[in-house]
């Protein structure tokens, strides 16, 4: 992981501990190239969270957007979350 990234995880979970109380609901959300093994990998690392996903096709099918919002139990395990989903090839998380 570059310092750039690493900075962003370490601000994100000071921000994440200071203005909620955990555990509590987070909101992923995802960019993929639209193929399915690549949405089902995104699907899959929530599997078994009792995860709400939806799922929304670009206008011209190239990319498909993931959202999940699920219960996490920490700022660290979101991130660890964000960490386990970068191995995707070609996802954008925000």
């Amino acid at each position: 992981m570059d310092k750039k990234t690493e900075e962003f995880y370490i601000r994100l979970k000071e921000e994440l501990s200071s203005t909620s109380a955990w555990p509590s609901e987070y909101l992923y959300k995802f960019i993929v190239p639209t193929d399915t093994t690549k949405i089902v990998a995104v699907e899959k690392a929530f599997d078994n969270m009792g995860a709400v996903i939806n799922t929304h096709q670009s206008k011209a099918g190239k990319y498909t957007s993931v959202s999940v919002n699920v219960r996490m139990n920490s700022p660290e395990h979101v991130v660890e979350k964000y960490l386990e989903v970068s191995t995707i090839e070609g996802i954008i998380s925000f």
